[in-house]
């Protein structure tokens, strides 16, 4: 006890130098805690999001995610709904699983007759009140604008589109996308001719399509409704093309511009009937969405031998959220760089800092080194003073860091201040989740203190060293 009342009077000996330590320490340490909650709050951000889109795991066929994405007639699941229901009845699997649910990948062209507008869309078939209970997921409780999508409870034939697809086929009015301003028609040049030259289709596929549209209309479909009216035209799994008639119900902003431009979500019917005809439906994808995160690796182990075991005639694969989103691991490699580089720097300036002070310590307390060394201080007694020094004041710097970081955490996340990262469509706001990130607060709190006493432990090494009589010639 009186090692420790005799290092804190030592402190308060140069109140001026103390300060200067324990003000670089406070900040750092508030620096540290500020980036690594700004960082800890984009991954969990993203986690979030891929996880509401595609689960914690999908069911594929082997080699559909790497090669397959344009051919859903090769790599198509069959017995899906017999999959599923093993799934969901697995004793071991139910306790973890939130939702399972089925979608059909499928690219064509959606053409809207109205306004003579065509595009190029990505389309998904889903199960939609099974999609949006995946959209509600939110276990780390971060700010998700995440929305349902409006094709629950919606006819057979609806379909939501992306605001890029919205405003290319001419649909923003009719949608009320806002700020969104419908492309100009086509204007045909000279040698334009044919049912295609205004679509953009080939002759055949442009009467195909307009034939569909007419029947629609003829079916009693309102004017407003026609407006919407879009058709879908993709390759069969028989190789011919086929084409359906969609309603358009809603738009999505999905983030991503380049995804926007593409988006299309119809229910799963439809684009089976739109792949497969008449023949059984198969799916390209079974997602999986857990409970928590932290169950992925209990319940990919079983669900790999639950498909082994009853389903291995279909070679499937099992890849999990980060495997079909690799842009979480490369942000995550990003950031912890980033988040590395800051924290190097900054130990290494607190580091030095100490070890100034200590050094000064040292140097103008040498006659008292030597005095109590003459009244039987021991050498390892000179260290442990010196030390204790550095250890009141690394905890009086975190207590204060600690207090400086929620104020400023306070602040930042109340501020409203958001930014728009590089290939997306809207503001992300910026925050920072410190206390919710256990491993960051207890990891820095630890990593300050192990630095303090780092630092000062060669200047107590140094002053236990002394030769008594050589430290007392300096009075």
């Amino acid at each position: 006890m009186r090692l420790w009342q005799l290092a804190a009077r030592n402190l308060l000996r140069n109140r001026r130098r103390s300060l200067a330590t324990l003000l670089a320490m406070v900040v750092g340490l508030a620096a540290v805690l500020l980036f690594g909650g700004y960082r800890s709050n984009i991954l969990h951000g993203l986690e979030t999001g891929f996880v509401q889109y595609s689960g914690h795991l999908q069911v594929q066929r082997r080699g559909y995610f790497l090669d397959g994405g344009d051919n859903p007639q090769a790599y198509g699941i069959a017995e899906h709904p017999r999959m599923i229901e093993a799934i969901r009845g697995d004793p071991q699997l139910a306790p973890l699983l939130r939702v399972v649910t089925p979608s059909l990948q499928v690219g064509g062209i959606a053409q809207h007759a109205a306004a003579g507008q065509t595009r190029s869309v990505m389309a998904i078939g889903l199960v939609a009140d099974e999609f949006n209970r995946m959209r509600e997921w939110n276990a780390y409780g971060v700010v998700s604008y995440a929305l349902p999508l409006a094709l629950e409870g919606a006819p057979a034939d609806a379909a939501v589109i992306g605001t890029g697809v919205a405003r290319r086929l001419g649909l923003c009015e009719a949608l009320a996308v806002p700020d969104c301003v419908s492309a100009s028609p086509p204007r045909p040049g000279p040698k334009a001719r044919g049912a295609g030259a205004a679509t953009g289709l080939p002759d055949d596929l442009a009467v195909l399509a307009e034939e569909t549209a007419q029947d629609a209309q003829a079916a009693g479909a309102a004017t407003a409704a026609a407006d919407r009216r879009i058709e879908m035209l993709a390759a069969s799994a028989q190789g011919a093309p086929n084409v359906i008639g969609l309603q358009a119900v809603g738009y999505v902003n999905a983030g991503f511009k380049a995804l926007d431009d593409v988006y299309l979500a119809m229910q799963l019917p439809q684009a089976q009937r739109l792949v497969y005809g008449r023949e059984p439906p198969r799916v390209t994808a079974i997602a999986v969405q857990l409970q928590r995160t932290a169950q992925l690796p209990a319940a990919r182990a079983r669900l790999q031998d639950l498909l082994a075991q009853e389903f291995g005639a279909q070679e499937l694969e099992l890849l999990d959220y980060r495997e079909l989103n690799p842009m979480l691991d490369q942000t995550d490699e990003f950031m912890g760089s980033m988040f590395g580089f800051i924290t190097l720097l900054i130990g290494v300036i607190v580091l030095f800092t100490i070890a100034n002070t200590m050094g000064a310590a040292v140097m103008e307390r040498t006659v008292e080194i030597g005095t109590l060394r003459a009244m039987g201080m021991r050498r390892s007694g000179i260290t442990a003073l010196f030390l204790r020094e550095a250890l009141l004041l690394g905890l009086a710097g975190v207590a204060a860091g600690l207090l400086l970081t929620f104020i400023a955490a306070t602040l930042i996340n109340g501020s409203g201040w958001a930014w728009t990262p590089p290939g997306y469509s809207y503001a992300y706001l910026v925050l920072v989740r410190v206390w919710q990130d256990g491993a960051l607060l207890a990891g820095s709190v630890a990593g300050m203190l192990a630095i303090t006493l780092a630092s000062a432990w060669w200047p107590a090494r140094r002053a236990a060293r002394l030769e008594i009589v050589e430290a007392l010639r300096h009075a």
